[in-house]
């Protein structure tokens, strides 16, 4: 195939993509010099990404999905189709992809002040204050609303993470890696899906059964608002037994900061105290509706952005795909009472979501382990928890942080709390994984 140079960067054949770029391979070769070293940004489960230049000198992002996907070149092409009308000023976006035989190449957009993640867990870095964290917050949220609620079919990510929240000169912030996305129909309440995604921000009906629905995204997302809360990792193999996940670790807390109002166990201790407490509560309680264990409670997206955002700015939000009245400032104090319901486990939102509710039952597609293990009620398992860990104040001192797009990889099944526990020891916090079942412990 022979490329020609047409308007931006390089061009080749035709262009059934909503106006976006089709290259050649060749020339997705030559513009990050052959997918060399020097220029990969990182790579993880789903692909690696690399840096070029266009012709006219702009910056891209190369990700080279991984061979083996199954994905036919129709379906490719249908798919981009669709990503390519995505424009929010909170969405990283695509500029063009490639089809080579077995390859699949997605170009966007580069985004120059690197990760969430690396702000946050990166070594030697300065301390993330918190109204630069409360701006990352919101318009990542405003993002994926945006995928969730304004796009037709709607768009679930299903791998929000720190790692996936890139950051522009200005502290913006501009939701990544939509070669991970799935598309989602407004008459079908879940897809089935190979469960993918980044150990830690799994919701814990996805990890078990592969339903994807909006509401998994939403839980990826409260470990996010947690992480930027408390400056913890995900998934931290250097904590006490019990406490390697930072959700399992937050839960009595967010619990006795919403019916107490003191946040000082949650915190992350290098604010030394300097934030918005008004906003950290906010944050708090967004978080602890976003985690909760049974999908059909936790809020929409629409919602948690309404919950950090009390003005409602509309001046950001793309109008394209329908005039959606979602962000509504109106809304702001019913909803933060409805967080704080749902927070204590008294309030159920099937009824906002059109949801089947097989994540309450015991689905036939659970493993044998999960079906047959006692569930206390989820609320009595808070108060437990908290009891146990009301004297906790323990907060780590992070580590390293590796290549800010880097992550290793692993999959498999996880049987049991032992070799849970050891297979924390062996990935730590950045762990790309496969399908895998509940064992005795499960997750949060």
């Amino acid at each position: 195939m022979h490329g020609s140079q047409r308007g931006q960067g390089y061009y080749s054949g035709p262009d059934p993509s909503g106006g976006k770029s089709w290259f050649s391979y060749e020339e997705l070769m030559d513009i990050t010099n052959g997918f060399s070293q020097e220029n990969l940004l990182g790579e993880g489960g789903f692909g690696c990404v690399y840096k070029g230049a266009l012709s006219d000198g702009k910056c891209v992002a190369v990700k080279q999905l991984k061979v083996g996907s199954g994905q036919g070149e129709r379906e490719f092409r249908a798919e981009v189709e669709i990503i390519s009308r995505v424009h929010h000023r909170h969405l990283v976006s695509l500029v063009g992809y490639s089809i080579s035989e077995a390859q699949r190449l997605l170009v966007y957009e580069f985004v120059p002040n690197n990760t969430l993640e690396h702000h946050l867990h990166g070594n030697g870095v300065n301390v993330l204050d918190w109204t630069k964290r409360m701006k990352i917050a919101i318009g990542s949220a405003k993002g994926l609303a945006y995928l969730h609620e304004d796009c037709h079919p709607r768009i679930i990510h299903r791998d929000i993470k720190t790692a996936n929240i890139l950051i522009d000169n200005d502290w913006e912030a501009q939701v990544a890696d939509f070669g991970l996305a799935k598309l989602s129909t407004d008459t079908h309440t879940h897809v089935s899906t190979r469960v993918m995604g980044t150990f830690g921000y799994l919701a814990p009906e996805y990890a078990s059964s592969g339903k994807l629905t909006d509401r998994s995204d939403v839980f990826s997302f409260g470990v996010v608002l947690l992480e930027i809360i408390t400056g913890r990792k995900p998934v931290d193999a250097s904590q006490p037994v019990g406490d390697e996940s930072l959700v399992e670790w937050a839960r009595p807390m967010l619990i006795h900061a919403l019916q107490t109002g003191n946040c000082d166990q949650l915190v992350d201790p290098r604010l030394q105290n300097n934030y918005a407490k008004m906003e950290m509560v906010r944050m708090i309680e967004a978080a602890a509706a976003c985690v909760r264990h049974s999908a059909p409670k936790r809020p929409r997206m629409a919602q948690v952005v309404r919950a950090l955002d009390c003005e409602g700015d509309m001046a950001d939000l793309s109008m394209k795909f329908g005039q959606s009245q979602a962000f509504d400032s109106g809304q702001y104090s019913t909803d933060i009472q409805r967080f704080r319901r749902m927070a204590f486990g008294t309030e159920d939102f099937t009824s906002d979501y059109r949801y089947s509710g097989e994540y309450d039952r015991r689905s036939s597609t659970h493993s044998a382990e999960y079906r047959n293990r006692e569930h206390r009620p989820h609320d009595l398992e808070h108060e437990n928890s908290y009891r146990r860990h009301q004297n906790h104040n323990h907060l780590p001192q992070n580590r390293d942080s590796s290549n800010s797009w880097k992550s290793g990889e692993s999959s498999g099944e996880f049987n049991g709390e032992d070799e849970t526990r050891a297979m924390f020891r062996r990935t730590g916090d950045r762990s790309d994984v496969g399908s895998y079942r509940y064992g005795s412990r499960g997750f949060p």
